[in-house]
C-alpha cells in the first residue's frame, strides 16, 4: 500500500493535480469509476457475469485498478490505511453478522 500511496503522490505531483484532489473530488471520481465497473454486468444474468471472456476480464481489471487508485488517494487524504480499514471493518462484521454453523 505504501509503494502504491507514493507512486499516485508522485504521479500526481508531477501534473500538479493536487488542487483538484479534495476528499470531495476524489469521492465522486471514486464513484464514477465503480459505475463504470458495475456497467461492464449491466443486464448480464447471473451466470453471464461469471463467465467473462479475456477482453471483458481486462476491462474489469482497469476498472479495479482506477478504484483502487481513488480509494488509496481517498485513504490518503485522512491518513488511512485502506487494509487495515478493511481488516478492522471485517471485524465489526464479524460481530453484526456471526455466521450461522
Amino acid at each position: 500500500m505504501e509503494k502504491l500511496k507514493r507512486s499516485l503522490q508522485t504521479f500526481v505531483a508531477a501534473r500538479d493535480w493536487e488542487p483538484f484532489h479534495s476528499p470531495k473530488n476524489i469521492a465522486m471520481a471514486l464513484s464514477v469509476e465503480v459505475a463504470e465497473l458495475t456497467e461492464i454486468f449491466q443486464w448480464k444474468t447471473q451466470q453471464e457475469s461469471m463467465e467473462v471472456d479475456a477482453a471483458t476480464r481486462e476491462h474489469i481489471a482497469q476498472e479495479v485498478g482506477d478504484v483502487m487508485i481513488y480509494l488509496t488517494m481517498l485513504a490518503d487524504k485522512f491518513d488511512l490505511d485502506p487494509l487495515d480499514c478493511a481488516t478492522k471493518k471485517m471485524k465489526c462484521n464479524a460481530i453484526k453478522y456471526p455466521a450461522q454453523n
